[in-house]
């Protein structure tokens, strides 16, 4: 197939730090590139990729201190996928709600996977464009009435990730993700607090969430038992998750996905995580980690993650968040769309399907 994926500027592809799409989009295009399909990538042009890139910008916008407007360079990305839209079987879109409008107007089919969750001011968007072919990367990610195609379970690269059969001693808590209020990292301190064990944090810290982390997170970094690493790089980040004895997952809101909870299993390391969004079908409860209802229960559910069998948790992760499978599910999804699109407009798109 001759296929067009279209990342977001934010980050490079893959990222260098943090950035959850732009991971799973490298290894979804790189993939593809392996099976033989044709493959373009929109993205920023620092990224690496086995596929043919098109440079939308110099670099990840969020390393551009020059730049003003995301929405100017996000409009030109699609400008550029869409005038060349009649040299692809398939568009895969993983920018949301702004290709909506475009895709409606081309004959080549867009995909739309949906990285984020539903809010109160893009729900209309959506519903506007309901017809429009969709993937959701969990069940519980489908709060709207759309044309959903398949759930795809986002997938990692198990050698990315070495297996630590034994946490470090003494051991510790891990947190790693956004430090914003839905991603809990108030909570985690709070649980650490409580049973006395070291907590070490890593993650980065958005313009709009600095009030948040000056005066929710700061406080309680005495760089003893609590730690704060910074916006870590992928190699600290396996060691981060492998060498702690639990990793915590204490969001508020509900997650679409939570990548972190499948690269913290996948080095062995089981995740306490609170019953929300995507976590009952990321984590298996009482042999890959745990999913409480409130916070005190995480707090007393220590013992019991310790005792969870750290290779379980790896062969969990091989058996339902690789790559492989990622791409399988994707491979039908496309053929799914193409097949659909065919039966509708009584013909087969110029490319190699």
């Amino acid at each position: 197939m001759k296929i067009a994926q279209v990342a977001p500027l934010w980050e490079r592809v893959p990222p260098l730090n943090y950035g959850g799409i732009e991971l799973v989009v490298s290894h979804l295009t790189n993939e593809l590139v392996r099976r033989g399909h044709e493959v373009k990538l929109f993205a920023s042009g620092d990224s690496q990729t086995l596929a043919n890139l098109t440079a939308v910008c110099p670099r990840a916008l969020r390393l551009d201190t020059t730049f003003q407007e995301y929405a100017v360079y996000e409009t030109l990305e699609l400008s550029q996928v869409y005038q060349q839209a009649q040299d692809f079987d398939l568009i895969h879109s993983h920018i949301g709600i702004s290709a909506l409008p475009l895709a409606s107007l081309v004959l080549t089919p867009t995909v739309h996977t949906l990285h984020g969750s539903f809010t109160k001011d893009n729900q209309n968007i959506f519903s506007h464009h309901s017809q429009q072919p969709y993937v959701s990367i969990s069940n519980a990610q489908r709060q709207l009435d759309l044309n959903y195609i398949q759930t795809v379970y986002n997938g990692i690269e198990l050698a990315d990730y070495p297996f630590v059969a034994q946490p470090q001693q003494p051991p510790y808590l891990a947190f790693l993700g956004r430090f914003s209020p839905e991603k809990g990292p108030q909570h985690a301190i709070a649980i650490a607090k409580k049973i006395g064990w070291q907590l070490k944090m890593a993650g980065k810290v958005d313009v709009a969430d600095a009030k948040f982390f000056t005066e929710e997170i700061v406080p309680y970094i005495d760089g003893q038992q609590i730690k704060y690493l910074g916006e870590i790089n992928h190699t600290q980040k396996a060691q981060l998750l492998g060498k702690a004895a639990i990793t915590l997952f204490p969001i508020t809101w509900q997650e679409p996905f939570g990548l972190v909870m499948i690269e913290s299993m996948a080095t062995g390391t089981p995740v306490i995580a609170m019953n929300r969004g995507s976590v009952p079908e990321v984590i298996e409860h009482g042999k890959t980690g745990f999913i409480c209802q409130d916070y005190d229960e995480m707090s007393q559910i220590v013992p019991a993650a310790l005792e969870l069998n750290r290779y379980q948790c790896r062969e969990y992760v091989e058996n339902k968040f690789s790559v492989t499978q990622m791409v399988n599910k994707y491979e039908d999804v496309y053929q799914q769309v193409i097949n659909n699109h065919i039966k509708s407009h009584g013909y087969i798109h110029a490319g190699q399907i």
